[in-house]
């Protein structure tokens, strides 16, 4: 760690040398003694560590150089040493910001010894904590962790990247499995908000009589069971962002008060008085469709209207042509890492029976199927054989969905235009169908 800066303000020239002697014999210490308020004033572009500051100088207060060191320094800790015991006096010192109040005595060195121990000790943690978030920083670089070069997924890249220059309320919607929640760690991890909390809530996993407690705290005695008071997971996630999963299954009740909160911005916890500033940054998601839910009642269309912000529609993998080999091969490459195995490749036969199968389960089940497969090999490839599906019917599971005729006719070139990277010639001839109705479909905007 860089050398510990401590300024010493006293104009007792005999304490204030005493106290620099001791302060100075671990080396590690860099103390700068001050007589006046404003000479330490000068000297804060310097960046101490600490400042031990003596209430009575004789140009100006200690309760005004304190001031003035918050104004320009708000966390540079300051500890007051008077020469007087006042109870008042130190009380208004601590509001005010005073990290400790110190009376002269024989003990001030220790507990500046003390203080600068504990200083140091928080001064690494939040270094290390700092590039700990650096590194999931890094993890989550969207194009680090959401994987694919298809149209679909770049325009899913250029969303992200717009959602990571502003505060805009994000919303992700999607099939089950295709990674809404690694979208919302990207979009945090990369805005201006990336070293404060991110907290992830699966709103469909929380009991409705528990709901509310959860989301935003509760205070001690406020119902049977509540024997502490607990902050809730928009308190935790003050500063930072929350994702709010699955945020169609929220009861109408809960959707009032969550409504509240993002409007008003604040909340009060259940059996509490006290109102709450909250600064976050709302991330939501769901497998639902909201519009059909306003209009069957289901969720409140001025929530709806809130929660919409940047809408980001996640492509089911069928949809996402050879993006479903990079992903399987970057899935057997971290797993066999991940077990210390030998590297894996995929024949062209396994390639082939993977292109073929529609992902019911998207990326989810690709990964699950991937590992598998990675298991069942014993060689140092992964054949056709080696892949299973689980899935009931899976090569015709989209006709699961009712739909026209055109409606399927729509799914299927779709699909294929996907597959190979929106060729229209050579979906016309995998489908053996004229290349004007592919054309003409586009200008109708059906595709």
């Amino acid at each position: 760690m860089e050398s510990f800066r401590i300024f010493v303000v006293e104009d007792d020239p005999l304490y204030g040398e005493m106290l620099k002697h001791h302060l100075s014999l671990n080396p590690d210490n860099e103390v700068h003694l001050f007589k006046t308020g404003q000479e330490c004033l000068k000297n804060l572009f310097r960046a101490p560590s600490l400042v031990s500051l003596d209430y009575s100088l004789p140009d100006m207060s200690g309760l005004e150089v304190m001031k003035q060191i918050k104004k320009e320094s708000p966390d540079t800790p300051v500890v007051i040493v008077s020469g007087q015991e006042d109870i008042s006096t130190a009380v208004a010192l601590l509001r005010e910001g005073a990290y400790d109040y110190f009376v002269k005595d024989e003990d001030v060195k220790d507990r500046l010894w003390n203080i600068i121990k504990k200083i140091r000790e928080n001064l690494l943690l939040k270094s290390e904590i700092s590039l700990l978030k650096d590194e999931i920083g890094r993890k989550y670089e969207f194009r680090n962790v959401i994987k694919g070069t298809s149209p679909a997924i770049r325009q899913i890249f250029s969303l992200i990247e717009k959602a990571t220059k502003t505060n805009i309320t994000v919303s992700v919607t999607g099939e089950t499995g295709t990674g809404k929640e690694l979208v919302a760690k990207a979009i945090h991890y990369n805005s201006a908000r990336a070293k404060k909390p991110f907290v992830a809530v699966n709103v469909s996993a929380i009991p409705r009589d528990l709901i509310e407690s959860e989301m935003f705290g509760h205070e001690k005695g406020s119902f049977t069971g509540a024997i502490t008071r607990k902050t809730g997971k928009f308190e935790q996630a003050h500063g930072g962002s929350i994702f709010l999963d699955e945020i169609g299954e929220m009861d109408l009740h809960m959707q009032s008060k969550l409504l509240r909160v993002i409007q008003e911005r604040e909340l009060s916890r259940v059996g509490g008085n006290d109102t709450i500033k909250i600064d976050v940054r709302l991330i939501v998601a769901t497998n639902r469709n909201l519009a059909e839910e306003v209009q069957k009642g289901n969720f409140r269309e001025d929530l709806y209207y809130r929660l919409l912000g940047l809408p980001i529609e996640l492509p089911p993998l069928r949809y996402r042509g050879n993006d479903i080999i990079i992903l399987a091969k970057y899935f057997v490459d971290e797993f066999c890492i991940e077990n210390r195995m030998p590297r894996l490749s995929i024949t062209e036969a396994g390639q082939s029976k993977l292109m073929q199968y529609s992902f019911p389960g998207n990326v989810r089940e690709l990964k699950a199927v991937m590992e598998l497969a990675a298991v069942l090999t014993d060689s140092d490839h992964i054949d056709e054989q080696h892949i299973s599906f689980n899935s009931t019917n899976a090569s015709t599971n989209f006709l699961l969905e009712e739909n026209t005729l055109e409606g399927y006719t729509t799914k299927i070139i779709r699909f294929y235009l996907e597959k190979y990277d929106h060729n229209v010639v050579l979906v016309a001839k995998k489908l053996d169908i004229g290349k004007s109705t592919i054309y003409r479909m586009m200008k109708e905007n059906k595709l």
